[in-house]
């Protein structure tokens, strides 16, 4: 059944890994398309700390759902899920093969397995519980969920208020654990025969070393200043999802002079080098995943070669 599917290539790993140059060489080689799958690089204006590709590079490349949101909009992976499917349905009609390329695996999760229904954000309810937090603090809020939806309780660490945030939310305005309402999610069959890619560094200190000299170049390249600009407008603040990128919030904490430069610097690195660890998390648990040395010898030589036979 699957073999009737149209191909399409799902390109993923952790950041600094190399995917956007595998991207460029099957642009290249093969009749495909690019979709951007970066929480990130969505935002117009953020382009030096999320290192999006320059002008010129998106001329001859060019990536889909990059530079479609204000930073001061939000971006759900709901939203994601539908743009992304409009975005290879129009690529599969002309007869070209989508390759969906990025590290946001909360994206390529809800593409691939179809996302449950939940109620909106209620502004007057996450008030009350922000407010109960600068109160009692997040890990009160935690044991809080732990009562009302163990499951979450037990996923969720004491200090992720984002996720304890929504979780609470959730069962507040429902009734029902959010875990239930997972497990209630409808089959969402994503209708193309995938295959996944994952690019990472055989030696993980080669990963931080480039996660390191990469976040020294974008500091180089202007940065601060684009995260100055990013401050002076009225209407963006810490708490948006945008300024919440990592390297971005860190920024934003200096500029605010809530730390040092150097402390900027190390901060940002060591949330760049987290964020790596959790995308590796979720790609090992990834089924089918086909693994890339990004710095072997033969690694193009042998991703080129699955590309190609995956899309025949």
């Amino acid at each position: 059944m699957s073999d009737t599917l149209p191909p399409a290539l799902f390109l993923m790993g952790p950041t600094a890994s190399g995917k956007t140059a595998l991207a460029m060489e099957l642009f290249d080689r093969l009749p495909c398309e690019l979709i951007s799958v970066d929480s990130a690089l969505i935002y117009r204006g953020m382009d030096i700390g999320t290192a999006k590709p320059d002008a010129a590079l998106l001329r001859r490349y060019p990536h889909r759902l990059i530079d479609i949101r204000d930073p001061a909009e939000s971006y759900s992976a709901a939203e994601f899920r539908a743009d992304a499917l409009a975005a290879m349905a129009e690529i599969t009609a002309a007869g070209r093969i989508p390759v969906l390329v990025g590290g946001t695996m909360l994206y390529f999760n809800a593409l691939q397995k179809g996302l449950a229904t939940l109620p909106e954000a209620n502004p007057q309810l996450r008030a009350e519980i922000e407010a109960d937090a600068a109160r009692l603090g997040w890990p009160a809020l935690h044991a809080r969920l732990a009562r009302l939806d163990p499951a979450a309780g037990a996923r969720l660490k004491p200090t992720d208020s984002q996720r304890i945030e929504r979780a609470l939310e959730v069962v507040l305005l429902t009734g029902k654990p959010i875990s239930e309402h997972w497990a209630e999610q409808a089959d969402a069959v994503l209708p193309y025969r995938v295959t996944p890619m994952a690019l990472m560094p055989g030696d993980r200190a080669r990963l931080h070393q480039r996660i390191e000299i990469r976040f020294d170049q974008m500091l180089a390249e202007g940065f601060e200043e684009e995260v100055r600009r990013l401050h002076e407008r009225e209407d963006l603040h810490a708490d948006l999802p945008s300024i919440r990128c990592v390297g971005y919030r860190q920024m934003w904490a200096y500029l605010e002079g809530r730390m040092s430069y150097d402390e900027m610097r190390y901060r940002g690195i060591v949330a760049t080098r987290q964020l790596a660890k959790r995308q590796l998390t979720w790609l090992r648990g990834w089924p089918g995943v086909h693994w890339f040395d990004s710095e072997s010898d033969n690694f193009l030589h042998a991703a080129l070669n699955l590309a190609e036979a995956a899309i025949i």
